[in-house]
């Protein structure tokens, strides 16, 4: 008898927890389009759930002050070819970064790229070279750094004015 109880008790724990979990935001939407966003970062460093990239904290320091992002981390050829194709969403304090070693001179375009996005070129000495602006979904003009890149990082189109981000800002990852 002492068995069928515990057995009893533990079985109605376990459906206790499925059913906590079952009302839970993470399952909750399971019927709804899932977004490409990343979910609230929880960890110092991750791995994307959509991209399967490394995640890494990023700080923008603007006149207006320090701003936090969780990026993706492209580092090999294949992953900066595709970089952000295809992905339908992402966070406000999402992005996406492209080290490049040696740096060098740079130029992205928007080919599957279906979110608008700020381009932003970061200098050897990690300041912001240039920004390209809210670039258009499938433009595939070319948008080019104005001096030797260490990285490019993507956000959302219109972020970078946002936090009035600018040439000469510093950007530490």
């Amino acid at each position: 008898m002492t068995q069928t109880i515990k057995t009893g008790m533990m079985g109605a724990a376990l459906a206790l927890a499925l059913g906590i979990m079952a009302c839970s935001p993470a399952t909750a939407d399971a019927g709804h389009h899932k977004s490409d966003a990343m979910p609230a970062p929880t960890g110092a460093v991750g791995v994307h759930p959509i991209s399967g990239l490394k995640v890494i904290p990023l700080a923008i320091a603007t006149k207006g002050g320090t701003h936090q992002f969780r990026v993706e981390v492209a580092v090999t050829g294949e992953e900066q070819e595709k970089g952000l194709m295809f992905r339908t969403a992402m966070g406000a304090d999402e992005g996406m970064i492209f080290p490049m070693d040696p740096p060098r001179m740079a130029a992205f375009w928007m080919k599957n790229t279906v979110i608008p996005l700020d381009i932003i070129f970061i200098g050897p000495n990690h300041r912001v070279l240039n920004v390209a602006a809210n670039a258009v979904p499938y433009d595939l003009s070319p948008l080019p750094s104005t001096g030797p890149a260490a990285a490019v990082l993507e956000l959302n189109g219109g972020r970078a004015a946002q936090i009035g981000l600018k040439p000469g800002d510093k950007i530490a990852w």
